[in-house]
């Protein structure tokens, strides 16, 4: 765990000579493990190892040690966490740092999570609260979810049902950020968009112009950077050309019919991500100016 002493060293040698200063993003402490493996850590049994409820590696205190002290040297903290009691004991370490230091402070931090997968209503609210980020894999879901699939094998079909609640995070305002952990699975960033959108649990679902948003502006702005995802006069050139059909307006839950699919609403379309349907191509990649693909 990080020390007040260690998080300031790390900061001073984020500064390189002529003072020219290296953004600090959070590590990936593991609080838990994983669901395959029976070591993420829950709160009632494995469904199909009762003698199980897999590991917790961090205490609250442990958390709050290291979120006081990442705080207070303006660094970002994070965590790997994925098991409802995994869950729990950040976010009570998170709040014992808020109570120590401020709720205030903590937010501006930004401090990050992984994964947070079992996440109930109450967890939800606190980490809106405290302004952590969430960084969520989607295509878990798509690989693993379902009534058949790994989750409900190791779970049940009740807690696998509530697994990677995308919708809820984003409604209590949640940023999130999409990404594949690879190479658990492809780095494939429109089948995380499709993954977000066609949820298996449709009450998980978000519209795919918000899964979209997650992907690009989320991982910015959980690096701490609200400037960069977006191409607007005066930002860097880094963008990507895809291949693909008609763009569309599209929301697969009637419960997100919020984009207008009328033209004159100027809402801008994405490729149709409907499951089956190809997804696009990448052609080009330029990284602030400079081409680093071509197909």
């Amino acid at each position: 765990m990080t020390t007040a002493d260690e998080a300031r060293a790390v900061v001073e040698r984020l500064v390189l000579p002529g003072g020219v200063r290296l953004r600090g993003l959070a590590g990936d402490l593991c609080a838990d493990g994983s669901i395959g493996s029976r070591t993420a850590a829950l709160r009632a049994p494995y469904a199909d190892a009762p003698e199980h409820r897999g590991h917790a590696y961090l205490t609250a205190e442990q958390v709050r040690d290291h979120v006081v002290a990442c705080t207070e040297a303006g660094l970002q903290a994070g965590f790997h966490v994925i098991g409802d009691a995994g869950v729990d004991a950040v976010v009570a370490g998170l709040q014992a740092a808020a109570d120590r230091l401020g709720e205030g402070a903590v937010r501006r931090a930004r401090h990050r999570l992984e994964h947070v997968e079992m996440v109930d209503a109450e967890a939800v609210a606190a980490l809106a609260r405290l302004g952590v980020h969430a960084s969520v894999q989607p295509v878990f879901d798509a690989w693993w979810g379902g009534p058949e699939g790994l989750y409900a094998e190791r779970l049940g079909a009740e807690r696998a049902e509530g697994m990677n609640p995308f919708a809820a995070l984003a409604a209590a305002g949640v940023p999130l950020a999409l990404g594949s952990d690879s190479p658990v699975t492809p780095f494939d960033p429109w089948a995380a968009v499709r993954a977000c959108a066609f949820h298996r649990t449709a009450t998980s679902r978000t519209s795919a112009r918000a899964g979209f948003t997650a992907h690009t502006r989320g991982g910015w702005r959980a690096a701490r950077d609200d400037e960069r995802g977006v191409l607007v006069p005066g930002s860097d050139a880094t963008f990507a050309v895809w291949q693909g059909g008609d763009l569309v307006v599209q929301a697969p839950d009637d419960r997100i019919q919020a984009w207008s699919t009328d033209p004159r609403s100027g809402t801008q379309g994405l490729p149709d991500l409907t499951p089956g349907v190809p997804l696009p191509r990448c052609l080009q990649t330029v990284v602030r100016g400079r081409t680093v693909h071509q197909a």
